[in-house]
């Protein structure tokens, strides 16, 4: 399991309940089954990755998450997890809304768009960044949305969001002291855990 996921499922407790965006292969939903008793539902577009799902006994729904979450209920889940969408779907505002109406906690994770070598690229390239972490060009990337540590904390912010706790790593899901220290500047990806 990539080590993101390591990290979030330390904050999840078990026996609760999990709703999982972009769930992916389903690994973190059969991780949290098999380890924490965890009961759970991930939300995925991709047809071969639903199938992974399926084949691992997870529930799974194809659903588009900028068309919501409506067909859930408030307080449905005791925490909604989204890794690496954030900045894919169209309105990331409205998605963070609507996880925190139908889970008491959520764990997002995106890509960290004020990283040095970003802002060294696009200084010295004149071009937007392509690199392991961003690996698509301007015109083909699934990322609309880019955004910083920075920008996310002041949502949290404006929206009177609590940040229970907050984790700066590399691309491969290490941390270090100059990421703790200016956690904007040297972090790649960020893995948030907030409330209302």
């Amino acid at each position: 399991m990539r080590q993101d996921l390591q990290t979030i499922q330390q904050w999840i407790k078990p026996n609760s309940s999990v709703l999982d965006l972009g769930c992916g292969n389903g690994a973190l939903l059969a991780h949290l089954r098999d380890s924490k008793n965890v009961f759970g539902y991930g939300l995925e577009i991709d047809q071969d990755k639903i199938l992974e799902c399926i084949k691992k006994s997870i529930n799974v729904i194809e659903q588009d998450l900028d068309y919501g979450l409506s067909s859930f209920e408030n307080d449905s889940f005791d925490m909604v997890v989204m890794t690496q969408a954030l900045q894919a779907v169209n309105y990331p505002d409205r998605v963070i809304d609507d996880m925190l109406r139908v889970g008491k906690e959520c764990v997002i994770t995106f890509p960290n768009f004020g990283y040095w070598r970003c802002r060294w690229y696009l200084a010295t390239r004149g071009r937007m960044p392509v690199s392991k972490s961003l690996p698509y060009t301007w015109y083909n990337t699934p990322n609309i949305h880019l955004c910083t540590f920075k920008d996310f904390e002041a949502l949290c912010h404006r929206k009177h969001l609590k940040i229970l706790n907050r984790t700066v790593v590399d691309m491969n899901y290490r941390d270090g002291f100059f990421m703790r220290l200016f956690p904007n500047l040297f972090g790649e990806v960020a893995v948030y855990h907030v409330t209302k």
